[in-house]
């Protein structure tokens, strides 16, 4: 089974998830935006989520997780719980 790595960021709209992925991408490291601005509890962990398999995460998320690039930053990706910005760290077959 498939295994993804992944960390993200979660807020309300896509205009701040948008602006954290500027400054992500302008240099500032992605743990310290999650830590700062995420809302998930996953937050205080830099925005790690762990290891999970396909089908743990909600429909939109899981996609983005099993088909980007690792280290690329996806997103925004619009879910039931808001806009997400995902880092996908390591992914096994």
């Amino acid at each position: 089974m498939a295994l993804a790595t992944a960390r993200h960021i979660l807020v309300d709209t896509e205009e701040q998830a948008l602006a954290l992925k500027k400054q992500i991408e302008d240099g500032t490291d992605f743990a310290d935006v999650a830590r700062d601005h995420s809302q998930c509890p996953s937050s205080h962990s830099g925005g790690d989520l762990g290891q999970f398999g396909p089908g743990m995460m909600v429909p939109e998320f899981d996609k983005v997780c099993f088909s980007a690039e690792i280290g690329s930053l996806e997103g925004p990706i619009k879910t039931q719980f808001g806009y997400h910005l995902v880092e996908v760290t390591d992914r096994t077959e």
